[in-house]
């Protein structure tokens, strides 16, 4: 899998992220409401994590408004969701030689500079 950086541009903890990683303006970074997810770097991250739901973002809007509304939750429903809506892709994720670093966590950004620097 190619390496990439997926952030959503108006999310303010990603582009905290961009800036203290020092990747701003990198080529390798995708905002997922410009470019979609496709459906191989979906695979590629169902592979590595073994579940859609592992990908979902649980704060966002659009997840919030499904759950009120009694919207039952499967794999595929998650998986649809990726497709559909920009908004429901848990965020940021790097995806770097064949490895994911997937969230915000303090932790997992370290993860994702000695990934990119080492």
């Amino acid at each position: 899998m190619e390496n990439t950086f997926l952030y959503l541009s108006t999310c303010s903890t990603c582009i905290r992220i961009i800036k203290e990683l020092g990747i701003e303006g990198a080529h390798f970074l995708q905002d997922v409401k410009q470019k979609k997810v496709t459906s191989q770097q979906l695979a590629f991250l169902y592979e590595a994590t073994k579940s859609y739901e592992a990908l979902i973002n649980k704060r966002g809007r659009v997840f919030a408004q499904l759950k009120n509304q009694g919207a039952g939750f499967t794999e595929e429903v998650y998986k649809h969701l990726l497709k559909t809506e920009y908004s429901c892709l848990k965020r940021p994720i790097l995806i770097w030689n064949n490895e994911v670093c997937l969230g915000n966590a303090k932790k997992t950004v370290t993860e994702m500079h000695k990934a990119i620097y080492e």
